[in-house]
């Protein structure tokens, strides 16, 4: 299906972005890679009289270091991303999460911002961010303000970010040395995960010091399974303490019901696949 008409604009500046979007309002919507809103506009379950390109805006690009965090920017692809050297030595589970992000040209098209701003619980890269700590840049009219993880993701399809903001950048806590392992499972190859985990583990010999898990569609958000990470914590890298460790990833979850499987599916799904997460992670 065609889209609905509607007039473009492509600023190569937040701030004129920020002003297009004031001006505009309700009318407009922005883009970013487009991987998620061109399919809403084809099949016109939106109809915005204006787009808002972010592609022309450089300062949005790219991946530095920062001290004790990396930052990401929120254009920056997720190719890009993945094949980032910073990213693999400081934040490795993102550069796992990105090697299963669908296909090669969604890849090569997509953003990092993009896709966090989207919001869709069974993306890929939600569930890394929140077992990571990251934090979220978001510029408006009224300036700049950080958000963290546990509170960017807000329900589904919906974040922090006000409808006369822009998320300009990803802050990632450096986890140097933390093995990392993202587990995905799907019926077929490129498809949304019907489940997946997301864990790093930093290790003290044959021990997790400190463990970090996000499961992937288990609810409307992205969600850190806190449970799992605290019963890791001091624990030997074995199958049995993992084991024990991963009953818990269901603490707090909400997952849904669909033709790819049912909750109490799901449910099974994410204590498996956290204790292959969680394993692989610490290298056992």
């Amino acid at each position: 299906m065609i889209p609905a008409a509607f007039d473009y604009v492509a600023p190569t500046s937040v701030e004129d972005a920020l002003a297009a979007l004031a001006e505009h309002g309700d009318d407009a919507k922005i883009i970013a890679g487009g991987q998620s809103l061109l399919p809403v506009l084809r099949m016109r379950l939106n109809a915005p009289e204006w787009i808002i390109d972010l592609g022309r805006i450089e300062s949005l690009r790219g991946v530095r270091d920062d001290g004790d965090a990396i930052v990401i920017g929120a254009m920056t692809p997720h190719a890009v991303v993945g094949a980032d050297p910073l990213v693999a030595e400081h934040a490795l589970l993102i550069t796992k999460a990105v090697e299963h992000l669908a296909d090669a040209q969604v890849r090569h098209r997509g953003t990092f911002g993009g896709a966090l701003a989207h919001a869709d619980p069974a993306g890929d890269l939600g569930a890394p961010a929140r077992a990571l700590g990251a934090s979220f840049v978001i510029q408006g009219s009224g300036g700049t303000r950080t958000v963290g993880a546990d509170d960017f993701f807000v329900d589904l399809f919906e974040t922090a970010i006000g409808e006369d903001e822009i998320l300009t950048e990803v802050r990632v806590p450096k986890h140097t040395g933390w093995g990392a392992h993202y587990e995905k499972f799907v019926r077929v190859a490129h498809q949304w995960p019907i489940v997946a985990v997301a864990a790093t583990v930093r290790m003290e010999g044959d021990a997790i010091a400190e463990a970090g898990i996000g499961l992937t569609n288990m609810g409307s958000t992205p969600i850190r399974a806190s449970g799992v990470e605290d019963a890791l914590a001091g624990q030997p890298a074995t199958e049995d303490a993992v084991h024990a460790a991963a009953e818990r990833a269901t603490d707090g979850t909400n997952p849904p019901s669909d033709l790819n499987g049912d909750a109490d599916y799901r449910s099974h799904l994410a204590r498996v696949l956290t204790r292959r997460a969680v394993l692989a992670a610490a290298g056992a």
